[in-house]
Formats: C-alpha cells, structure tokens, sequence
C-alpha cells in the first residue's frame, strides 16, 4: 500500500464531497464532521460523478445526482435502487492535517 495526500482536511467542509485523482482513479472524498471517506468517484449505475451529489451525513452516505441512488461511504454498498453494485472505497485519515488515501502500489 502507499499513501497518497489529497488535500488538507480544513479545506473540506462538513458535508462537503469534492473529487480528488488518486493515481489514475477518481475518488469522491467525503468530510463527515472529523472523519473523511473515499469511494469511487464514479456511479455503478451510471457514469456519472458521485462527488456532485449530496452527502448524507446522518447516514453516512452519498447520493448520486443523477438517479439518486446513495453510498454507503463506509462499504461502497448501494442502500437504494436503481444502483445496485457497489462502488470501491478506499482507506482515508488525517495524518497531520493532511487527508491521506491508501491506494494499492
């Protein structure tokens, strides 16, 4: 595993998903009051961007824009139709005010 930064975590507001390039991969990365999250950027259901959707911080979701279907942030798991697949999530922390995602080398 390596660790890549994407971003200083006082950037991120509360509820606020922003996309981020891990690599190659797009990953929507998501601030839950102090926690981050990352999943795919990319919707199963359709390809669209997840980070333009709304956060569903009580929940600990993301909804896509497009047909609504939300994430899971913590399993990928779809918990509404017409998504069905999950999408992948990746391990985010704060390392020094730093939002690190760890991605496969």
């Amino acid at each position: 595993m390596s660790s890549v930064v994407v971003g200083r975590f006082e950037d991120w507001k509360h509820g606020e998903a922003r996309k981020a390039l891990v690599g190659d991969v797009a990953v929507a990365i998501v601030r839950i009051d102090d926690a981050v999250y990352a999943i795919g950027d990319v919707c199963s259901h359709a390809n669209v961007s997840l980070s333009d959707g709304t956060v569903w911080d009580d929940e600990c979701a993301l909804e896509c824009p497009r047909h609504g279907s939300a994430f899971d942030l913590r399993t990928g798991v779809p918990n509404s139709l017409p998504a069905t697949q999950p999408v992948r999530v990746f391990v985010a922390r704060v390392v020094n005010g730093e939002v690190v995602v760890e991605v496969e080398s």
